[in-house]
């Protein structure tokens, strides 16, 4: 027990210096007026009434435009990744071609892939829109305007979906032939192929999936920040970019510290409440022998 300890104390010493000091940093100085260089002054609760009493201009727009984004970007891009992943996982030639195509898109740097789109998809010049012309189709003003800043976003979220078609692919293949040649016996078609057997037999994938993205799509940052700058009119100014420009920009630690620990809670909650409601919902091997 004792060598034990000594094996593992580097990394239990790393998680409590570089993960649990800087969490309990952040609740305390949410309760500081407090800036880089100065020492933290406690005003206790004061950062929170600023956020939620509309004091602060920039926290209402900043979650309205999150859980736009979020509540769109994360269910399209699982129903998406999945159907790709099914697509994917057929006994088609070129098969393999495709699967790197739409895994490449993940090993490029998200702020360079961020930055060649921004300019794709200017609106006086950019590629895009020179291409709808082309088509006589009606041109977008795309991260220029406040009502499609946003679906640009979540459109631009899919790009990005490697991972999660990778996660889906691994969980088809473990799926038995056998289930399928015995719905195929009982005259099924691939839609009860479909609805009976792979959407129940992947419902594990999916829930992982789902809260992955949703936990990455709460924490979006690097596209906004590369691509509008939270603009236009605050439009695209999602929760991690206010935070960001709160703290480094206008070097307001301490309410930067609550804002962090606003979306430390509600992360937290919203997972804990995606688990509770899909315990009856999510087929788990051996689920029943354990039973």
């Amino acid at each position: 027990m004792g060598f034990g300890l000594l094996f593992a104390s580097p990394v239990l010493l790393g998680y409590v210096i570089f993960v649990i000091v800087p969490i309990a940093a952040t609740f305390y100085l949410g309760f500081t007026s407090y800036s880089v260089g100065t020492v933290p002054k406690w005003i206790g609760f004061d950062n929170y009434a600023s956020l939620f009493s509309g004091a602060d201009p920039f926290f209402y727009p900043a979650v309205k435009a999150t859980v736009y984004y979020v509540g769109l970007s994360v269910p399209l891009g699982i129903i998406l990744s999945f159907f790709l992943a099914i697509l994917l996982n057929q006994q088609v030639a070129g098969k393999s071609f495709f699967r790197g195509v739409f895994y490449l898109p993940v090993i490029i740097p998200l702020a360079a892939s961020s930055m060649v789109w921004m300019w794709l998809l200017q609106p006086d010049f950019g590629i895009v829109n020179y291409a709808l012309d082309a088509l006589h189709l009606r041109a977008s003003r795309w991260l220029g305007d406040t009502t499609s800043v946003v679906p640009t976003l979540i459109l631009f979220s899919f790009w990005t979906l490697g991972n999660t078609i990778v996660i889906f692919l691994a969980g088809l293949q473990g799926i038995p032939a056998h289930l399928y040649e015995a719905i195929e016996l009982d005259g099924g078609n691939r839609l009860h192929k479909l609805i009976y057997i792979t959407i129940p037999m992947s419902s594990s994938i999916i829930f992982f999936n789902t809260v992955i993205a949703f936990i990455n799509g709460f924490q979006t940052f690097v596209q906004p920040a590369v691509m509008t700058q939270g603009g236009p009119n605050n439009a695209s100014l999602l929760y991690v970019l206010y935070l960001f420009n709160e703290g480094f920009k206008s070097s307001r630690m301490g309410s930067a510290s609550a804002i962090s620990v606003l979306l430390f809670l509600v992360i937290m909650l919203f997972t804990a409440a995606i688990f509770y409601f899909s315990k009856s919902l999510v087929y788990y091997e051996g689920k029943e022998e354990r039973r």
